[in-house]
C-alpha cells in the first residue's frame, strides 16, 4: 500500500540509528559529552519533524537551545514545550521531554500535539473510557389511523365491509449514555416520543426495559431509567469552555451500526435554533463536522479527553459536516429537572417576533401588516400575541417594537429569547417599546410554557 506522502519524506529515527557528527580534535571532549550531543541531536531532529508536520510553528536548533519563532512565542502550549527542551539540553540529569510527555498522557493533561509525540492514540483512549457507557435505545409506539369521515356510511360498508380504525407499530432506534451507575440514561426526546415500550441495549449485549421518567420537547432531551446497578458512567465536561477547532468525537448507533465512532472538530458554538432550522427549540447548539447520522440521536459528543461535551441531536439534510449537539451544561440542568420533577417549566411571553430591519419594515408596510406604520428601523417587532399569554396580560400589542429589555438594547429576536429563558418564572422584565412613535415602558412577567413535557 502506498504510504502518505509526508511519511515517505520523513526519515525513521530509531535507537539503533547512527548519526555522523564531525568534531575537530581541539573541540573533542569526553566520551560522555560526545554521547550526550549525539543523543540530543537525534531527539531534536525527531521533535522538530513532528512539530513542523503538526503545526505552522518552526523550531530552529542553534547550539544546545531551541529558539522559537515570533509566532511560536505567542502560543502558550509551544512556550511550555520549548522551556522543557531547554531544561533538558542544559541539564543532562533532567528526564527527557519524551518521558515528560508520557507522564502527561498518563495524567490526561497532554495536548493533542504532545499526545502525537508520545505515540498515544487519544481518540481510541477517549472511546475506551466512554464507550462502555453508550447504549442503543429501541422504541416502539402504536399508531392508530382512522378512515376519512364518511367512510363509515352504510353505502361503503356494503362494498368494503365494516372497516374500523387500523393500528400499526412504529419502531425507532437512537443512542444514549449512562449518567449514573444506578441506571439513569440521557437521550433525545424525539427518540422516545410517544413510545409504548423502550428497550436499552448495552455494549456488553445486555438488554433491559427502560422507563421514560421525563421528556422536554423544547430542548429535545429525555431521561430513561433502567433497573440496574454498578453500570459504567460517562464523565461530563464543560461545554461553556469550548472553542472552535477543538477535537470532537461522536459515539452512537447510526443506521443500526452499533458502537460507531466518528471524529472531527468543534465547528462553532452558540448556533441558534433558527439558524439550524428548528425554530421551536430552545437551545444554543454546538456545531461539529464529526459525522452524525440517523441513530446517533441522543449519543454523546466527546472532547479529546473522553468527557461528554454535548448530546448529538440534529443534522441538516442534503449537507455534509453539519451536525449539531445540545451543550452538556444545558443538558445537565434539564436532566436534573426531569429526574426530580419529571418536567421542565420554560419561561415564555407568548409572542411571535421578527428582527426589524429597514428592508423588513418596508415589506411590512407594503403588506399593511399593522394598523399604523412602524416609526423605527431597528429592534424586535411583535408580529402576533397569543391570547391569554403573559404578554397579552401585560399590555403588549401587535406592532410594538421592543428596543430595550432590562436597560439592554435589543437588536435581534434571539436576544429576546435568551433574556426570557434566563429569567425565573414570575420575575419582571422591564421593556422599553416604540409604539407608533411613542416610547412606552412596561413590565412583563414570564409564565410557564404551556406544553406537557413530562410523563409523571
Amino acid at each position: 500500500m502506498k504510504q502518505p506522502e509526508r511519511e515517505q519524506r520523513e526519515p525513521a529515527i530509531t535507537p539503533s540509528d547512527s548519526v555522523d557528527i564531525s568534531v575537530s580534535q581541539e573541540s573533542q571532549g569526553s566520551v560522555a559529552e560526545h554521547s550526550r550531543v549525539r543523543f540530543w541531536l537525534k531527539q531534536a531532529l525527531a521533535y522538530g519533524l513532528v512539530t513542523a508536520a503538526s503545526a505552522s510553528t518552526v523550531l530552529w536548533v542553534t547550539g544546545k537551545e531551541i529558539t522559537p519563532t515570533a509566532s511560536t512565542a505567542q502560543q502558550p502550549q509551544y512556550q511550555e514545550a520549548q522551556s522543557q527542551e531547554i531544561q533538558f539540553y542544559s541539564t543532562p540529569e533532567t528526564p527527557s521531554n519524551l518521558a515528560q510527555t508520557e507522564t502527561l498522557i498518563a495524567q490526561g493533561a497532554a495536548t493533542g500535539t504532545q499526545r502525537l509525540i508520545g505515540g498515544a492514540n487519544f481518540i481510541a483512549d477517549a472511546v475506551d473510557r466512554t464507550g462502555p457507557a453508550v447504549v442503543r435505545i429501541n422504541s416502539a409506539r402504536t399508531v392508530t389511523s382512522r378512515l376519512p369521515a364518511g367512510f363509515d356510511d352504510p353505502f361503503f360498508r356494503d362494498f368494503f365491509g365494516d372497516i374500523g380504525p387500523q393500528s400499526r407499530v412504529e419502531r425507532g432506534t437512537g443512542s444514549g449514555f449512562i449518567l449514573d451507575a444506578n441506571g439513569t440514561i440521557v437521550t433525545n426526546a424525539h427518540v422516545v416520543e410517544g413510545a409504548d415500550e423502550v428497550t436499552v441495549t448495552f455494549k456488553d449485549g445486555r438488554e433491559l426495559l427502560g422507563e421514560v421518567i421525563g421528556e422536554d420537547s423544547l430542548t429535545d432531551l429525555a431521561v430513561i431509567k433502567v433497573d440496574a446497578r454498578e453500570l459504567p458512567t460517562v464523565t461530563l465536561g464543560d461545554s461553556d469552555a469550548l472553542r472552535p477547532g477543538e477535537w470532537a468525537i461522536a459515539i452512537g448507533n447510526p443506521l443500526g451500526l452499533d458502537n460507531t465512532v466518528t471524529a472531527g472538530i468543534i465547528s462553532a458554538t452558540g448556533r441558534t435554533s433558527a439558524q439550524i432550522r428548528v425554530p421551536d427549540k430552545r437551545v444554543q447548539f454546538i456545531q461539529t463536522d464529526a459525522a452524525i447520522n440517523p441513530g446517533n440521536s441522543g449519543g454523546p459528543l466527546l472532547n479529546e479527553r473522553g468527557e461528554v461535551i454535548g448530546v448529538n441531536t440534529a443534522i441538516i439534510g442534503n449537507a455534509q459536516g453539519l451536525g449539531f449537539a445540545i451543550p452538556i451544561n444545558r443538558a445537565r440542568e434539564i436532566a436534573s429537572e426531569l429526574v426530580s420533577r419529571g418536567r421542565v417549566d420554560h419561561p415564555y411571553l407568548g409572542i411571535q417576533m421578527l428582527t426589524l430591519t429597514p428592508e423588513l419594515k418596508e415589506e411590512l408596510e407594503t403588506r399593511q401588516e399593522f394598523d399604523a406604520p412602524l416609526q423605527t428601523d431597528s429592534g424586535v417587532v411583535i408580529a402576533a400575541i397569543v391570547q391569554g399569554s403573559p404578554a397579552a396580560r401585560s399590555g403588549l400589542r401587535q406592532g410594538d417594537v421592543i428596543q430595550k429589555m432590562n436597560d439592554q438594547t435589543i437588536t435581534d429576536a434571539n436576544e429576546v429569547q435568551r433574556i426570557v429563558s434566563d429569567t425565573d418564572l414570575g420575575d419582571a422584565i422591564a421593556l422599553t417599546l416604540n409604539r407608533n412613535g411613542r416610547t412606552v415602558n412596561l413590565d412583563v412577567r414570564p409564565g410557564p410554557y404551556p406544553v406537557q413535557t413530562g410523563r409523571r
